[in-house]
């Protein structure tokens, strides 16, 4: 038996937390990706950092010297965690753009091998506002009407999950949040739940934040690892501002540069800035209870005290 392919800690912390599931792809990983290698005729590096789902490594493709990467996901079932299936049926449904296109895909051994990009846009050192700017105009190249998709789900859907995983989850963790917090982002989930229009709807990654936000050849950027969902544009913009939580708790008023933050991306998208904010409000919380499940207890602390900060200033829904 081939021994263990060292993954990124996230990834195993995720992994482990699918039980004998989890555990099965971390041992029988190596030769999943050995025998792609074979029928798709890669020369496979070792895994890159950052990743959080999947195992995810540089690969050349020996016949024609393309670089590419190779993706391979962890199986379904973690909360919160996007289905295989929805990532690449929202690729193959980008094509291109604004999304990283697809070369190769095997669904049975949930592995995708995609174009190889060029920087993150969280690596480039950029001020916060250009990359804002960086995201929105990439999110805006990936909208398009979708009325119906039975593989996709939809915001009503997703708002509805995001008040029940608030909800159990904090009552699971003992409450690690005020009352308050968890009150706020519960109603701003039921306020994006009921003004979901079917009839209105985009393509929306669902996960752009400046991790997933990658340099492209031909210039600008492109999106890798969507959340693929039926939903409206506020959706899209409000979820990247989970990210930034140092410069918030650096910030002297961390809820007027989030809010700053929401009326910069709905002026460049024509997007109203409330409704961004609502859905950055319940990403972060659901976020932060979601990384203390999973064990990150710094991540998600922090994370849960810039919503704090956000509770005590936040205006009413």
């Amino acid at each position: 038996m081939k021994p263990r392919i060292e993954l990124p800690e996230l990834v195993q912390q995720k992994a482990r937390a699918l039980g004998g599931e989890g555990e099965r792809w971390l041992r029988d990983l190596p030769e999943i990706v050995d025998a792609l290698a074979t029928d798709w005729q890669l020369d496979v590096g070792a895994p890159m950092a950052g990743g959080s789902g999947a195992f995810v490594a540089p690969a050349t493709i020996a016949t024609t010297g393309e670089d590419a990467i190779l993706k391979v996901a962890m199986p379904d079932g973690l909360e919160g965690q996007s289905p295989f299936a929805t990532e690449l049926h929202g690729l193959e449904l980008g094509a291109g753009r604004g999304f990283v296109r697809v070369l190769r895909a095997a669904v049975d051994r949930r592995a995708v091998l995609q174009e190889r990009l060029g920087r993150s846009l969280q690596s480039l050192g950029l001020p916060v506002e250009a990359q804002l700017d960086a995201i929105v105009e990439t999110l805006r190249g990936v909208w398009r009407p979708v009325t119906d998709d039975p593989l996709l789900r939809t915001g009503f859907e997703q708002a509805e999950f995001l008040e029940m995983f608030v909800l159990t989850r904090w009552e699971a963790l003992d409450r690690p949040c005020a009352t308050a917090t968890i009150r706020q982002a519960c109603e701003y989930a039921h306020a994006r739940r009921d003004d979901f229009d079917a009839n209105h709807t985009v393509l929306i990654h669902g996960d752009g934040h400046h991790a997933n936000v990658l340099e492209a050849p031909d210039g600008g950027f492109r999106l890798i690892d969507p959340d693929a969902m039926r939903s409206e544009p506020a959706h899209d913009l409000g979820i990247p501002l989970r990210g930034w939580t140092d410069e918030l708790l650096a910030s002297d008023d961390p809820t007027r540069h989030g809010r700053a933050w929401c009326e910069r991306l709905g002026e460049r998208a024509g997007v109203d800035a409330d409704k961004i904010w609502q859905w950055a409000f319940v990403e972060r919380v659901s976020t932060g209870l979601f990384l203390l499940d999973l064990g990150a207890l710094e991540q998600g602390a922090r994370m849960l005290a810039v919503a704090g900060q956000w509770t005590a200033t936040s205006p009413a829904s």
